[in-house]
């Protein structure tokens, strides 16, 4: 059965283009995106045709700076097109977010030359960007990464291996964090690094339990020459970029993750007012109502927790324990409201007829990805106490 087109959400937006622009998302969701959904991800398809069309309709660059080719918009809109998009297809939804996490570094720590030189085509050009930070021995513990960069004359060699990069083997563009100095957060510096850099390879794609249509893979640098012009930031300067990139990706989790949410209790939703046992909708019987009534208030809590920490980065105000806030608390909605879903539907739920065992696949990589949601609990705990005095 294909998936049901989801229910609009009612949006409390700041102006007149950004419902406009939300306008536009839907109508891209349901004619381009959701109805391709269920069959590209069972085969695996990776569908850059949508990200070219997104990018032609603006929607790769939505809050960086016009005078670069982006949308200007703050990120009180940007995340609700992130979950209008990931209510289409996660696929899509995560995608975007990812792209948008890769053109941090240049779009906020690059210098004005960069900027001009790279950022038009990278927000609205048709390129499609990958953020390369983790590794096979380094993933919550990014900062015992391998990866070396050695300055060569007026040139920096890159060598090292990169893991779990979504869009690895696609993208155009890699934004790259590698050692070149000493031990520690204080040797690492961040490169842009084009997609066909001799050297720059990706291994096969992992077999994901969902998401099977963004390739996840391993990056391989062999030797990846690249000149000092594309050097991000200062020597040195990579983690403190690469922790500014996550808070705010992690808003973009945190609204994927309420957009697979939507999806799943608008199919319940659908499923329990026209599915009839015992001679009543089965939408009538107070448990399930109960369960339904929950679902939907975990959704409305997440998406107002994730604004309010987007209006404080809007403000210019520190937003960093909010957002680690919102990425905790909107994934596990998700995974839970996916696998409440799959139980309204009952065995149903469990087949592949219907969407909801796929949003329940798919929420639970939300969970992990930008830093698990343990890793999460940390970061909060530190902004209340302190760093740990061991």
């Amino acid at each position: 059965m294909p998936d049901r087109a989801p229910q609009p959400v009612d949006r409390q937006l700041p102006t007149d283009e950004a419902r406009d622009l939300i306008s536009l998302v839907r109508d891209i969701a349901q004619h381009e995106i959701a109805p391709k959904a269920a069959e590209e991800e069972d085969s695996g398809h990776f569908p850059r045709d949508v990200f070219a069309l997104l990018s032609e309709s603006g929607l790769l660059g939505l809050p960086y700076d016009s005078e670069y080719g982006g949308g200007d918009q703050p990120y009180e809109v940007y995340l609700q097109v992130l979950e209008e998009l990931a209510t289409a297809r996660m696929t899509v939804g995560l995608g975007v977010s990812v792209h948008s996490l890769s053109c941090h570094a240049l779009a906020h720590y690059g210098t004005k030359e960069q900027q001009v030189e790279h950022l038009p085509a990278m927000l609205g050009g048709g390129l499609l960007g990958a953020y390369c930070l983790s590794e096979p021995s380094s993933g919550s513990d990014a900062a015992s990464m391998r990866t070396k960069a050695v300055r060569d004359g007026d040139d920096w060699v890159l060598t090292g291996t990169k893991a779990w990069i979504t869009h690895g083997g696609v993208a155009d563009f890699y934004t790259v964090f590698a050692r070149s100095g000493g031990e520690g957060t204080r040797g690492i510096t961040a490169f842009l690094v084009p997609g066909d850099a001799e050297g720059l390879s990706a291994a096969v794609p992992e077999k994901k339990m969902g998401l099977k249509g963004s390739p996840t893979a391993q990056i391989h640098l062999d030797g990846v020459r690249i000149s000092d012009d594309r050097r991000l930031g200062d020597e040195g300067q990579g983690f403190a970029i690469a922790l500014s990139a996550l808070d705010s990706g992690r808003l973009g989790i945190a609204a994927c993750a309420i957009g697979v949410a939507q999806a799943a209790l608008d199919e319940a939703v659908a499923y329990a007012t026209g599915r009839e046992q015992f001679g009543r909708r089965i939408a009538d019987f107070q448990g399930l109502r109960f369960m339904l009534a929950d679902m939907a208030t975990q959704i409305e809590a997440g998406r107002a927790l994730y604004l309010a920490a987007a209006r404080l980065r809007d403000a210019g105000r520190p937003f960093s324990k909010q957002a680690a806030m919102a990425k905790l608390l909107c994934t596990d909605a998700a995974m839970k409201v996916t696998t409440d879903a799959v139980q309204v539907l009952g065995g149903y739920g469990y087949t592949a007829d219907f969407p909801v065992e796929r949003y329940m696949r798919e929420a639970k990589v939300l969970q992990i990805v930008e830093g698990t949601n343990q890793i999460q609990r940390m970061v909060i705990a530190r902004h209340l106490a302190g760093p740990d005095s061991r």
